[in-house]
């Protein structure tokens, strides 16, 4: 006996029918629409980014040449041997990944403890350079799990091992971002799991070359109240990932947040860096639902 159809595997299904179909379409609500849209000019607000690890089945030239096409300015999370790919197609990184040492560098093990510092310092300082020699302005790190550490001891041990390649950073003209993630649903014990605490971080550092990473998806399951954060905090933050809440899902009428009213609100404050998307898609087509959210935040 077959399942009985839900309502994302009918729209699904409609969704692949031709143009000839257009006046079918009109029933279909407007996310399923979304899916099928051809490129429209965007209105320049807002700078478009993708992650690449969220389309690790589509090879990097395809994901340029689709993402050049539908608007997209940059590609995020890059490695250096993939900088060059992604110039072909007139397009820059946004945020370049991190690099790892030992098992150190990643969401896990990273700057929240003193004897991680000697080995992530050399580490970070070349890859500071290979993001300024590539002309690339931003690089990720990450807080590191608790693991039993106090979260001030945690802000202490940060502090201490950020400020040795804050130098280099600012001479470069490299930000680096650390990522505020959520420690309930998917990255259990991060110690960068709320926006005071990260705020608090970027405040004892004081340089402009340290700002946050704030991931719309992993605050709103920690902090919510995703607007008015933003407009009380936009000084801290240099870069903005998407994501559908619940299951990081396609930022669509499925989801539980307002994706233009945010957008509005990042717009609001000024801000001139790059918003990139990062959920998982779901649908068959990775692509249009890229394309398709895209459209939602272009406002």
């Amino acid at each position: 006996m077959k399942p009985p159809m839900t309502r994302r595997s009918a729209i699904h299904k409609v969704a692949g029918y031709t143009v000839a179909a257009a006046t079918a379409s009109t029933m279909l609500p407007k996310f399923a629409q979304a899916a099928d849209m051809v490129s429209v000019p965007l209105k320049g607000n807002i700078r478009h980014s993708a992650c690449r690890w969220c389309y690790s089945k589509v090879k990097l030239d395809d994901l340029c040449a689709a993402g050049k096409d539908m608007g997209l300015v940059a590609i995020d999370l890059l490695q250096p041997s993939e900088f060059e790919t992604v110039k072909k197609y007139g397009l820059v990184c946004s945020m370049v990944s991190n690099p790892t040492i030992d098992g150190l560098g990643g969401i896990p093990k990273a700057w929240n403890r003193v004897e991680h510092h000697d080995k992530l310092v050399p580490a970070y300082e070349q890859r500071l350079k290979e993001t300024a020699d590539a002309g690339y302005e931003r690089l990720i790190c990450f807080s590191g799990n608790r693991a039993g550490l106090a979260d001030a001891q945690g802000l202490d041990n940060c502090e201490a091992g950020l400020k040795r390649i804050l130098p280099l950073a600012e001479k470069l003209k490299v930000t680096v971002c650390m990522e505020l993630l959520n420690s309930k649903r998917n990255h259990p014990d991060y110690q960068c799991d709320h926006v005071p605490w990260g705020v608090e971080l970027v405040k004892r550092l004081s340089s402009e070359r340290f700002k946050l990473l704030y991931d719309i998806y992993h605050m709103q399951i920690m902090d919510g109240d995703v607007c008015d954060t933003i407009r009380e905090n936009h000084q801290c933050f240099d870069h903005y990932h998407t994501g559908g809440v619940p299951g990081r899902a396609e930022i669509d009428e499925t989801q539980e947040l307002n994706w233009a009213r945010i957008m509005r609100a990042i717009l609001d404050t000024g801000f001139k860096g790059y918003v990139a998307q990062e959920f998982v898609p779901k649908r068959s087509d990775p692509l249009a639902s890229l394309r398709q959210s895209v459209n939602i935040c272009d406002v």
